[in-house]
């Protein structure tokens, strides 16, 4: 009965902590929210987290934007980045992490170690290199410095995700896929991709979020404001005018985060599984 007693309060004292950690964790985006509300002296004068005046028009203004391009731009812009960038890194990283798993070929512990050495190499190092040859390449002020590379599996990341997962599906798979007529091309789509939904599942998530979420390489390779993404409209809300409505510029953030957000609690099931799979593999 004491061991009965002992444990139930340790079961309250962990949901308490949990509680207070999760409210912790998700205050600033209550704050966020609710800031869309506030003026500008509500935000910037009060630590109050409901506004003493509300603004009902911060969305409808912010979605207009402040010039001749909307954020429905911005949001048809960024879509149009981040479908096929998601897409070719899915589709590229899961053939080459096929590759690496489940064949050998001269020269595949090289190949592999010089992949997973790219994930120790800091971006600072290899930006103006990459600036330099999309330039030449006339890719600029356009969206292919993001979708070409996502198509030739650039991600050592992503790559070493998806191969984790493949070594722990069984080779018997394979073997029993082969014997009935399957060709090394068809036992991947038929047998390997559909157990692989779980890592699938996580690559696409980390890629549309990052892509998504991008400021530093959209700003350094778009420079027409007709092909601006999202996080750089935020930007440019700021510039616009002397006197920025801080209301319209968190109210517009808030819109910016929800397809993150749905993404992740429609295939957070898939997600969870994919990483503690491949995190027990590594």
């Amino acid at each position: 009965m004491r061991e009965l007693q002992h444990d139930n309060r340790n079961s309250w004292f962990n949901y308490i902590f949990l509680i207070v950690l999760g409210l912790v964790m998700v205050y600033p985006l209550i704050w966020l929210f609710t800031s869309s509300f506030k003026t500008n002296a509500d935000i910037f004068g009060s630590s109050r987290l409901l506004p003493t005046t509300y603004v009902w028009d911060a969305y409808k203004l912010g979605w207009q934007g402040t010039g001749q391009y909307g954020f429905q731009d911005f949001f048809i812009n960024t879509l149009k980045l981040v479908i096929p960038t998601v897409i070719f890194t899915i589709v590229s990283s899961v053939l080459v992490a096929y590759g690496f798993a489940r064949f050998n070929f001269p020269l595949k512990t090289l190949l592999f170690s010089v992949m997973i050495a790219t994930l120790m190499l800091p971006n600072a190092s290899v930006m103006i290199p990459r600036y330099i040859l999309f330039n030449k390449l006339g890719w600029l002020d356009s969206y292919l410095p993001f979708i070409i590379p996502a198509a030739f599996a650039t991600s050592a990341f992503f790559i070493y995700l998806m191969i984790q997962f493949i070594r722990g599906l069984p080779r018997d798979l394979d073997e029993a896929a082969t014997i009935d007529g399957c060709n090394s091309f068809t036992v991947l789509t038929r047998v390997l991709l559909p157990l692989c939904k779980p890592a699938i599942f996580s690559v696409g998530i980390f890629q549309f979020m990052w892509t998504w979420n991008d400021f530093f390489n959209s700003i350094i390779y778009i420079s027409s404001v007709r092909k601006f993404t999202v996080s750089l409209g935020l930007r440019l809300s700021l510039d616009a005018s002397s006197a920025v409505s801080w209301n319209q510029v968190l109210a517009m953030s808030v819109v910016s985060i929800v397809p993150c957000v749905l993404l992740f609690f429609f295939c957070q099931k898939y997600f969870v599984e994919g990483i503690s799979t491949t995190g027990l593999k590594g």
